[in-house]
């Protein structure tokens, strides 16, 4: 089993120190999350919250450094982690800065990146971005095909119905295929991971949830004719990661648990996610890391 540690909503300082504890904990892997900015004016409902009004579960000011940038900062303190997005909100900008972006840390973290990616859900940074809201869907389909191209290496060229370009060169270019997950549950996104992707990351579930997504998600992948094709499934779980429920996970086809190391050690926290990263300090969420390697990491490896 991979284990990765997710620091979307925590203070942009902690990630550097958090990657080099990862790593020490023997964690496969880094996730962080994407929004570009908050609109006082926020119309678009937030889809996973649990408030009547629709509010995302993060207050405004919560930081969302760019992902790039950060990751770049980490694999540069790092040697063996590997480093995802859960999920990055690629409609919203143009292909080649999306191509040029992750491919560029793809080849300085000498192949360790994996782009997991979503339609987007908040209009209000498709409008600033002057990217159209209306096709995000089925231009985030032909961007997979079309990344594919640009990461391939000399002359290029894509011919689709919202990507035409080439031939031409985009480098540097990576020299391992670049693993691309596609994210969300409702049905467009779990087909779309099925029919395009290499992987499907979703949120966190309980587990009767986590079974029925899975279950989903495998029929969508037998009627693509890709039910024995290696594929990445990684998901988050609201129970105690102890090595049973690990096992147990993998015996759905899990692949890739998400975790907080520094919020299992604690339950008295209820806060919720967003309130437990950004209140958490640094040292305690090293020391939890370094924690839940010894004791979770370490016992599953094999799993």
């Amino acid at each position: 089993m991979k284990f990765w540690a997710n620091t979307s909503f925590s203070p942009p300082e902690h990630n550097v120190p958090l990657a080099r504890a990862a790593e020490e904990a023997g964690l496969y892997g880094i996730l962080m999350s994407d929004h570009i900015f908050y609109p006082r004016d926020l119309k678009t409902p937030y889809p996973y919250s649990p408030y009547e009004d629709g509010r995302p579960i993060w207050e405004p000011e919560v930081a969302w450094p760019d992902v790039w940038v950060t990751i770049g900062a980490m694999q540069a303190v790092t040697t063996t982690l590997h480093f995802g997005t859960g999920v990055y909100i690629a409609p919203a900008r143009d292909l080649f800065t999306v191509a040029k972006q992750v491919g560029t840390a793809a080849v300085l973290s000498d192949n360790r990146v994996h782009l997991g990616v979503g339609a987007g859900w908040m209009k209000e940074e498709f409008d600033q971005t002057g990217q159209p809201y209306a096709t995000r869907g089925s231009r985030l389909n032909e961007m997979f095909p079309a990344l594919r191209e640009l990461w391939r290496g000399g002359w290029v060229e894509y011919h689709g119905e919202h990507y035409d370009f080439g031939p031409l060169q985009i480098e540097p270019a990576p020299t391992k295929p670049i693993p691309i997950w596609s994210g969300g549950h409702s049905e467009p996104a779990l087909r779309r991971a099925a029919r395009l992707a290499d992987g499907w990351i979703g949120n966190a579930y309980t587990v009767e949830d986590a079974q029925h997504y899975i279950g989903k998600l495998k029929h969508q992948l037998a009627e693509a004719g890709r039910a024995d094709d290696p594929f990445e499934i990684i998901i988050g779980l609201y129970v105690l990661p102890t090595v049973d429920a690990v096992k147990e996970a993998a015996s759905w086809g899990v692949t890739g648990l998400m975790c907080l190391p520094w919020y299992v050690d604690d339950r008295s926290d209820d806060s919720g996610v967003a309130g437990v990263q950004g209140t958490v300090d640094l040292e305690r969420k090293v020391e939890a890391t370094l924690k839940f390697g010894h004791d979770v990491v370490a016992p599953a490896a094999d799993l």
